[in-house]
């Protein structure tokens, strides 16, 4: 496989920074003209590499079919055919096309594969996105301390990335529709594949999406959300509410947890960093959610560079109504039959835990899709330097909205035999609602005790 290390500014000194924890600078206005030239709106190559990636064409920005209601996507290309099967018979011949993680998922489990389908560029975000980040380049940089962003309001912040940090934060930033109210499942199956959903309503608004927004107001908030339990009925009720923050070293995310029990609100520092994942059965971190999320501080951010690899993407079939979560479980691992992979092009960031910092994770290799600044997949080492974990989020693109977003999210633990996926909406009534009016009095510690009711 052909490993790519290209620069994004084409000069000696933009070389040097892709291996660089942090840079603080935006680039300049020629560079910055490259966005919707050579590259696309979002950052992008826009060319494709004569071969298995086409080119970008704007991506997929019209219902191809007919949808039977908002948040619910039918496959656009149901006549797609496999391309190629990767197991363990010949994981080797590829594995330059896969992440450490994903070769070591299918050298663990027998029945474990990976289809390879026609690379679709499906991703594309709305004209006032792509908008937004063209002016982000020249304007947005870091934080003296290289965790928060200055001169920053909505969009995608760094296009034309210089370092890892800069990376993490496109994906962290991404818009995902505005205001949006998404009812999903959480499981965490036995070895033996026994499982019990954990069933949420979220709701997360960017601070510009609401309706009372304010300029100056609360600058260093990026989004509300607040996580209601709705099943099982021992957990039902029980909130988080989390404002988060974009530098969070300068304002540590603001969390609290109403616990419908005691029918009390409390602070939640330990909603951070490797604290528990709410209702996680341990199999996943506070950060481990959205595949990566918070404060960047623990780490140092290596850019290594792109290449082309193997990633979920277009998992339509993945989050098929039809299918019921007992379809999609299995012991060890979800069906692979219901997944799809297409070759595309990913940034390659690591993070390194810094001398004194505590994290169970030592070391995380993260892939970032360059079309939609999604992270794709995560490899995740313990304090040995053992691989651990591997993460991977099933890409769909919002095809009636232009978001793109997850089918579900995947969470391996490749040395305990049990998994996590979190995102599921096939058995949900109403998976995603978008364009939902919200107010900031919605998403006070006051308002939580309204929510948790019984």
């Amino acid at each position: 496989m052909q490993t790519f290390k290209r620069t994004v500014i084409g000069s000696a000194i933009a070389l040097s920074l892709l291996s660089a924890g942090t840079s603080l600078a935006a680039v300049s206005a020629d560079q910055a003209a490259r966005l919707g030239g050579e590259l696309t709106p979002i950052g992008a190559e826009k060319a494709g590499n004569g071969d298995a990636i086409p080119a970008w064409d704007g991506g997929l920005t019209t219902p191809p079919v007919k949808q039977p209601q908002q948040g619910i996507y039918p496959d656009p290309f149901p006549g797609d055919e496999r391309l190629l099967v990767i197991d363990q018979s010949n994981v080797d011949q590829y594995q330059d096309k896969l992440s450490p993680g994903q070769v070591a998922t299918i050298k663990t489990y027998s029945d474990y594969f990976i289809p390879v389908y026609q690379t679709r560029r499906t991703a594309a975000y709305p004209e006032f996105m792509t908008a937004k980040a063209k002016a982000n380049a020249t304007q947005v940089s870091l934080t003296a301390n290289g965790n928060g962003l200055q001169n920053y309001e909505t969009g995608v912040p760094f296009p034309i990335p210089q370092s890892g940090v800069e990376v993490i934060f496109n994906h962290i930033t991404r818009y995902r529709g505005g205001s949006i109210v998404r009812n999903v499942a959480q499981v965490t199956p036995q070895a033996n594949g026994d499982f019990s959903a954990v069933k949420f309503t979220e709701y997360l608004t960017d601070r510009v999406a609401l309706e009372d927004y304010e300029a100056g107001v609360d600058d260093n908030v990026m989004f509300y959300f607040k996580q209601v339990i709705t099943a099982p009925s021992r957990l039902a009720g029980n909130v988080l509410l989390v404002h988060e923050t974009l530098d969070q070293v300068k304002e540590p995310r603001r969390a609290w947890l109403y616990n419908s029990g005691q029918r009390r609100v409390r602070r939640a520092p330990q909603v951070a960093y490797d604290g528990p994942g709410t209702a996680a059965d341990g199999q996943r971190t506070s950060d481990n959610l959205d595949l990566y999320n918070g404060a960047p501080d623990k780490y140092t951010w290596e850019l290594v560079g792109k290449k082309e690899m193997y990633i979920p993407y277009n998992s339509y079939k993945l989050s098929d109504p039809e299918l019921s979560y007992d379809e999609i479980i299995q012991p060890g691992h979800i069906n692979q039959e219901l997944t799809r992979y297409e070759l595309h092009r990913v940034w390659h960031v690591r993070a390194t835990l810094k001398d004194g910092e505590r994290h169970i994770y030592a070391k995380r290799d993260f892939y970032v899709d360059e079309d939609s600044w999604q992270i794709a997949v995560v490899d995740h080492y313990d304090g040995r330097g053992q691989l651990w974990r591997v993460a991977e989020s099933h890409m769909v693109q919002g095809y009636d909205i232009g978001v793109p977003s997850y089918a579900a999210e995947t969470l391996y633990d490749l040395l305990s035999g049990r998994y996590l996926v979190m995102g599921l909406t096939n058995e949900e009534d109403d998976p995603y609602t978008f364009g939902v009016k919200a107010r900031s009095n919605e998403f006070t510690p006051a308002a939580l005790r309204r929510a948790g009711v019984r």
